[in-house]
């Protein structure tokens, strides 16, 4: 059984996110690393907010195989299925100590129609998403494993800037990497330690990604090996 999370009550004085401060009818939840903030199947009732940390999407498949299919950090919407369909189509659970505002289904509609700001940035998110979506689709039919766990990796860090090197958010395994790329543990351990070895990541209080590492995606290089056939 998941720890308890713990919620709280509206807080007139709150004002830790200007887009929402805080709006009446809504709700401040805090959850530890692993917590279910939502399972797949609960009824959607709510959109979220996330004020602070770090918070995991994932499905299950009839078969029991789970696929990660967002990783989400400080300023995103999640659950904004809610306002579409009436039960959840992913799990979500907290990374690392997180905290989020529970926007009713009913309340986030007014909300949307009353704040013009809240409304261009929920447009921003929702567009953001699917681009992203369709990212993921060509990369899981076109790149091999090595390329969609450096793109994984490059993402989650926020690379972009020359020459300099970014910290993975903390509580993402390789298990959890496996899941995002769509490949096994300890195909992904291997690429890890190439990559570690190029010197385009490093372990150091976490594990850190260098600008480099996109040479692995617009170069076309690849990390071969003698054990695996990457693909």
């Amino acid at each position: 059984m998941p720890p308890m999370l713990r919620i709280t009550t509206p807080r007139p004085a709150f004002n830790a996110d200007p887009l929402l401060g805080s709006a009446e009818g809504t709700s401040l939840a805090t959850y530890q690393p692993r917590d279910i903030v939502f399972s797949q199947g609960d009824e959607a009732d709510s959109v979220m907010y996330l004020l602070e940390g770090a918070v995991k999407l994932s499905v299950l498949s009839r078969s029991g195989k789970e696929a990660v299919v967002a990783m989400l950090e400080t300023g995103a919407f999640f659950g904004e299925g809610a306002l579409m369909r009436p039960v959840r189509g992913e799990t979500a659970n907290a990374m690392i100590a997180t905290r989020v505002r529970i926007i009713p289904k009913g309340q986030m509609i007014r909300l949307l129609h009353e704040r013009q700001e809240l409304s261009q940035r929920f447009i921003a998110h929702m567009l953001a998403r699917n681009i992203r979506i369709e990212e993921d689709v060509v990369d899981q039919l076109f790149n091999a494993a090595d390329k969609r766990l450096a793109r994984a990796l490059i993402l989650l860090a926020h690379c972009g800037t020359p020459g300099t090197t970014r910290r993975v958010p903390p509580g993402i395994s390789q298990q959890t990497l496996a899941d995002i790329v769509g490949t096994t543990r300890s195909r992904v351990n291997i690429f890890l330690k190439k990559f570690t070895k190029l010197g385009y990541i490093e372990y150091n209080d976490g594990l850190k990604v260098n600008d480099a590492l996109v040479r692995v995606i617009l170069r076309d290089e690849r990390v071969r090996t003698r054990k695996f056939k990457t693909g």
